[in-house]
């Protein structure tokens, strides 16, 4: 009986099992460090930030500034204080201070629409050098996150829920039939449900976040063409790497979308309070694009949304064309006389 137990539980660890196993603890461990090495010690650094001054004084601050320890700003002079608000507006600087010379008050200006977490650090670090010079500072929120969006966070987990949608939809479609595709015409099935359930997903999400809950205020038509674009990106995006990997491809989606995707995303902290590693890799994944493009649609009037959407873009075409890709290579060497056919 022992032998027999024995002999069963060897047979079930394959060398196949054993190594997805291996795999599982890999994901894991990166799991931690990405996460723990992108927020375990948010820091500001070059944080695009204006300088509206009088022409005697701006110089001079915009340098003082330019030269705090650990360089948190990149400062730069700006004409007026209405420049300074359309290029936040705009997004092109995340915060600017306005110099008052007849007072003793000077002016900050912040979007807590891009992270209020950031709008703190912002208000700590002007106040600690305004202070030295027995200076204040007046806090002005040009973009105000929503009163019911905690730390302007609800587009982020939005944009995380899209995405564990699409990579999880693509894995049941992609293994419930084998974890590769087996001609071109499942796999365009694949693809077209996807499609449909990128638009199920997107108008789902953005009616709860809008209509149900009041966390968002953005546009319902916007945020549902945003979310679909999302769902089915990454959704196209994990096909194609089942397609190429089978099963491990799972894995590697995972990695992208969820291990890499998510701490640089910008939600628990935005860009610029990301070691360089995440705040560059972020705004390639879809969980970074997703956020800052959502963000823009909520609080910023769509401004500064063309190259999110083209990366997003960039990963729904190219996940269509490997998917299918894949799946004419897979036919053509299953066709071959002497190649092995593969199951179904």
């Amino acid at each position: 009986m022992k032998q027999s137990t024995l002999s069963e539980v060897k047979s079930a660890v394959t060398p196949r099992a054993t190594l997805l196993v291996i795999g599982v603890v890999a994901l894991q461990l990166l799991f931690v460090v990405s996460y723990v090495g992108a927020l375990h010690e948010p820091r500001l650094k070059d944080v695009a930030f204006g300088v509206v001054a009088p022409p005697a004084a701006a110089g001079q601050t915009v340098q003082r500034l330019d030269e705090l320890p650990g360089s948190p700003l990149d400062p730069r002079a700006l004409p007026d204080e209405a420049a300074a608000r359309k290029q936040i507006e705009n997004r092109d600087i995340d915060g600017a201070l306005v110099v008052r010379p007849d007072g003793a008050t000077d002016t900050l200006l912040v979007a807590s629409g891009s992270g209020r977490t950031l709008t703190v650090a912002l208000d700590a670090l002007t106040g600690e050098v305004l202070g030295a010079q027995g200076r204040t500072a007046r806090v002005v929120d040009v973009a105000p996150a929503s009163s019911q969006d905690f730390n302007g966070l609800s587009s982020f987990y939005l944009v995380v829920g899209l995405c564990v949608g699409g990579y999880l939809c693509a894995s049941i479609l992609a293994i419930s039939a084998g974890a590769r595709p087996a001609n071109p015409t499942r796999a365009a099935t694949r693809l077209g449900t996807m499609l449909l359930v990128a638009l199920a997903g997107g108008l789902g999400g953005a009616i709860i976040v809008g209509p149900v809950l009041g966390a968002l205020p953005g546009s319902v038509w916007a945020l549902w063409g945003l979310g679909a674009l999302i769902v089915f990106a990454v959704g196209a995006a994990t096909l194609a790497l089942q397609g190429l990997f089978g099963v491990i491809g799972i894995g590697l989606a995972i990695l992208l979308v969820v291990i890499l995707g998510n701490p640089s995303a910008g939600g628990a902290f935005p860009a610029p309070m990301l070691p360089p590693f995440w705040e560059a890799i972020g705004p390639a994944l879809p969980p970074g694009a997703g956020t800052w493009a959502a963000r823009s649609i909520t609080y910023f009037d769509g401004n500064s949304m063309t190259s999110s959407l083209l990366v997003l873009s960039a990963w729904a075409v190219a996940g269509v064309a490997v998917t299918m890709l894949a799946a004419v290579l897979r036919q053509r060497r299953a066709a071959e006389p002497d190649s092995p056919r593969e199951a179904s």
